[in-house]
């Protein structure tokens, strides 16, 4: 059984940084596209970011390019999301997916073409 947990959200002034995490098991960590996805009260689930399979090939959306990276620990089994910059907007649930993916350097941005999801962590920036 495919488990993706979320840690490191939490409560932050604009202009702050927050690091989020993302363990998972049960999953082929070196053969799945990982993303992050977030959303807001009462908008769509969005992309914020994908990183492929092999570990170079990253994918932000327009509203976090140069402000978040996305990075994966295989080792570990961890994907992570460096955010600086924060701001008000992006308060949100944040969600980290993945995607079985033979493709070392594809990423994915769509919602339907992630297999698996975490159970979220609340990003909240304070103006």
């Amino acid at each position: 059984q495919v488990q993706l947990v979320e840690s490191g959200g939490g409560l932050v002034q604009a202009g702050g940084s927050l690091r989020l995490s993302c363990t998972a098991s049960g999953l082929t960590f070196n053969s799945a596209c990982m993303g992050w996805f977030r959303q807001a009260p009462g908008k769509e689930r969005e992309f914020v970011a994908a990183i492929a399979s092999g570990g170079v090939r990253t994918t932000y959306s327009d509203s976090v390019k140069g402000r978040f990276t996305i990075s994966r620990d295989s080792a570990k089994n961890t994907l992570y999301l460096q955010m600086n910059s924060l701001k008000p907007e992006d308060t949100a649930i944040y969600y980290c997916a993945g995607k079985n993916s033979p493709y070392y350097s594809r990423t994915y941005y769509a919602t339907n073409e992630y297999d698996y999801w975490g159970q979220g962590t609340q990003v909240t920036v304070s103006s």
